[in-house]
């Protein structure tokens, strides 16, 4: 009789300690905003990125499991509407492998994926498709079976076209021409923190600034580092007041002094540079749906949007990009 009270107390206890975090996500799920959101239905659980495509009045979001989605967005759209995601890409080439970080490039009318094998770290690669046909164009293997384990993460691109891709596990960069030859690897000893558990998640969110270097954070030690491409890829830690910028993930230039980082708790950061970032300054912070996780950063018609990893709900998955009001 003993054993069995404190099995059934023990059971009311898990089921209360279970209910916490479901009630939590539901009142937040039904929480009022005075931001906007764009709610979208997907088949997915998991989109890890997503970015704004002017021209086809379109979101283009990455999915974990593999391939890529667009959310067209109409003319006539109002708050009220949920919004249906249609993939556009399902490699069965790449079967197994996460789409990860993209990049528009629109001067060359393509969008860049950085592929990888996520569990298990056994290939990485950069492939790019045509926005208007979804053919792929090219597909770069970056490393595979045989090479340290790496994990392509995300991917920025330049005046010139070429792509510079984050590795999260083995916090290297590849450059990839215009063409999607492999060209360089870059290494550094400051992306290598001294605590060896921050070394766990890497680089990762990375940007090309119009003054020709890259802006790129490391995950655990929310490190930013500033990349200058014509000085033989020098690379300086940008000293950041109110940083570090710990769990930052995505990256969004949305000017030549301001950068937002997409992170876990604050959902988002607005940084500041007036130096040519040498130096920055967190000016603005966004706590937005935490359970959700903000992974990358976007802007629509002058306002960011936040893309966050889960979606909520059975079959049909709902998920939300979130305005970061400045």
């Amino acid at each position: 009789m003993a054993l069995w009270f404190c099995s059934a107390r023990f059971l009311v206890f898990l089921f209360i300690v279970s209910a916490l975090p479901i009630a939590y996500i539901i009142s937040q799920e039904r929480a009022k905003t005075d931001h906007h959101v764009f709610h979208y239905h997907s088949s997915g659980f998991f989109r890890e990125c997503a970015k704004w495509d002017d021209q086809g009045r379109r979101f283009l979001v990455s999915f974990l499991e593999g391939g890529v989605g667009e959310i067209h967005v109409p003319q006539n759209y109002t708050p009220d509407v949920v919004l249906q995601e249609v993939t556009v890409v399902k490699d069965s080439g790449l079967t197994g492998n996460a789409s990860n970080g993209i990049a528009l490039d629109r001067p060359r009318n393509r969008l860049l994926v950085a592929v990888a094998d996520v569990l298990g770290n056994r290939y990485s690669g950069l492939a790019a498709y045509d926005l208007s046909t979804w053919k792929r164009l090219f597909l770069t293997k970056l490393s595979g079976p045989g090479d340290e384990k790496s994990m392509a993460d995300d991917v920025a691109v330049d005046a010139d076209g070429n792509a510079y891709v984050t590795d999260v596990k083995g916090s290297k960069i590849w450059k990839v021409g215009v063409d999607g030859e492999l060209l360089s690897t870059l290494t550094n000893p400051l992306f290598t923190p001294k605590e060896w558990y921050k070394s766990l998640l890497g680089l990762n969110g990375i940007v090309y600034h119009p003054d020709g270097y890259l802006i790129v954070i490391h995950t655990l030690s929310g490190n930013l580092f500033k990349i200058d491409l014509a000085k033989g890829d020098e690379v300086k830690l940008i000293e950041v007041a109110g940083g570090p910028l710990a769990f930052g993930d995505g990256l969004e230039l949305i000017s030549p002094t301001k950068l937002v980082v997409a992170a876990g708790n604050p959902s988002g950061r607005l940084v500041e540079s007036t130096d040519g970032w040498e130096t920055a300054s967190v000016v603005a912070k966004f706590k937005g749906p935490m359970h959700r996780l903000a992974t990358a950063a976007t802007v629509k018609d002058g306002k960011v949007y936040l893309n966050h990893m889960f979606g909520m709900g059975y079959p049909r998955k709902t998920h939300a990009l979130v305005e970061f009001v400045l």
